[in-house]
C-alpha cells in the first residue's frame, strides 16, 4: 500500500504516524502537494484539498483522508465511485480551551487593561473608581449554538467554573449532561437574550449560514461576549461589525472568518477594518491548532489505514 501525505500539519508528527501504520506501507511526504505523477499509483491521499484533476490521475486510490473535520475542499463530484473519504476531529480540547480562556479574557476586560498599562494607566476599580468591578467566570450563563463534539467539551470546562448553560442545535436534541435547557434553533432568540457568553460552533450549511444577525447580537446585548469557533458566516459580517463598532455587544473573540490567504498566510480576514475595533480578539483560526490535535488525528489516520488494510469498516467516514 502506498500513501501520500500532503497535510504540512502532520510532519511534525511523521515518526509517530509511520510508526502506527501496518507493516510494508510505503508512505511518501508532499507538504507542498503531491504531484500528480505520485498519485497514479497511491492507494491513501491524505490532505485537505483534492480536485478533479487529482481524481483523474489517481488510478489507483481507496482512500482520500482529511486531517481534520472539514472537507469542504474535497470535490465530491469528481471522487471516483469506491473510493472512500473520511475526516478527523481531536480539536475539541484545545479549542475548549481558547473559548474558555477567551470568555475570561473578555469578561473581564483584560484586554483592554493590557492596552491602558501600555500608556501607564492603570484600568481597574481600585484606581478608578468609574470602573465596575467585574464578575468571575462562574456567573456567566452560557448559550451553546450547537452542542457537537466541541460544544460538549467545551460545557465540560465551563462546569468546573461553576457556570450554568443552555443550548441549540438544528435537531434540539443533545445529551443528558446538565444543561439547564436544550432546543432547536427556533429557540436561538431566547438563547441569545439569556446568555452571557455565546459560544457559536455550529456547522456551516444553507439553514446556519447567517444565523446570527443584528437581532440576535441586540439580544445578546451591552454585556455579552459572542465567540466564534464555528465557521465566520455563521454570524453576518456586518451586523457583527456593527455590534462591536457600536459598543451593542461588550466584545468578540473571533478565530474564523470571511476571507482566507490563498497563500503565504497574509491576508485580510474580512472587507471590515475589525482590526480598528478595540474589543475584539482575533486569532486566525488557531483555536484547534496544537500538538495534542494533531497527534491525535495522525493516530486516528493510521489506525483508519490499519482498517482499510485488514478490510474492516472506517471510522468517520463522510457521505458523498
Amino acid at each position: 500500500m502506498k500513501i501520500v501525505v500532503a497535510d504540512t500539519n502532520l510532519t511534525p508528527h511523521r515518526e509517530r504516524f509511520e510508526a502506527a501504520l501496518p507493516g510494508g506501507v510505503v508512505v511518501q511526504w508532499h507538504p507542498g502537494g503531491v504531484p500528480l505523477g505520485d498519485l497514479r499509483d497511491a492507494d491513501v491521499h491524505i490532505g485537505s484539498r483534492f480536485t478533479a484533476e487529482m481524481a483523474s490521475a489517481a488510478e489507483k486510490l481507496r482512500l482520500i483522508h482529511v486531517a481534520g473535520a472539514g472537507t469542504d475542499k474535497v470535490d465530491f463530484g469528481a471522487v471516483p465511485n469506491g473510493v472512500l473519504v473520511a475526516n478527523t476531529f481531536h480539536h475539541e480540547r484545545s479549542i475548549a480551551e481558547y473559548v474558555v480562556a477567551s470568555a475570561v479574557m473578555l469578561r473581564r476586560d483584560f484586554l483592554a487593561q493590557d492596552r491602558a498599562l501600555r500608556r501607564n494607566a492603570w484600568a481597574t476599580s481600585v484606581y478608578d473608581p468609574s470602573i465596575p468591578q467585574l464578575p468571575t467566570l462562574g456567573q456567566a450563563h452560557i448559550g451553546f449554538v450547537g452542542f457537537g463534539h466541541i460544544g460538549q467539551q467545551t460545557w465540560n470546562l465551563f462546569r468546573a467554573f461553576g457556570c450554568t448553560a443552555a443550548a441549540v442545535t438544528g435537531s434540539g436534541r443533545v445529551p443528558a449532561c446538565g444543561l439547564s435547557w436544550a432546543a432547536d434553533a427556533s429557540q436561538l432568540n431566547r438563547l441569545m437574550h439569556e446568555c452571557d457568553v455565546a459560544v457559536v460552533s455550529a456547522p456551516l450549511n444553507e439553514h446556519t449560514a447567517g444565523m446570527i444577525g443584528e437581532d440576535q447580537l441586540s439580544l445578546l446585548g451591552a454585556d455579552g461576549v459572542l465567540i466564534n469557533v464555528g465557521r465566520g458566516p455563521l454570524v453576518q459580517e456586518q451586523a457583527l461589525y456593527n455590534a462591536l463598532a457600536d459598543n451593542v455587544i461588550r466584545a468578540a473573540a473571533i478565530d474564523v472568518w470571511y476571507r482566507y490567504p490563498t497563500a503565504g498566510g497574509v491576508s485580510a480576514p474580512s472587507h471590515l477594518p475589525f482590526a480598528d475595533l478595540p474589543s475584539i480578539l482575533m486569532t486566525p483560526h488557531s483555536s484547534g491548532v496544537t500538538s495534542d490535535t494533531f497527534a491525535g488525528r495522525a493516530d486516528d489516520i493510521a489506525a483508519n489505514v490499519g482498517r482499510l488494510d485488514r478490510g474492516e469498516p472506517l471510522k468517520n467516514v463522510v457521505a458523498h
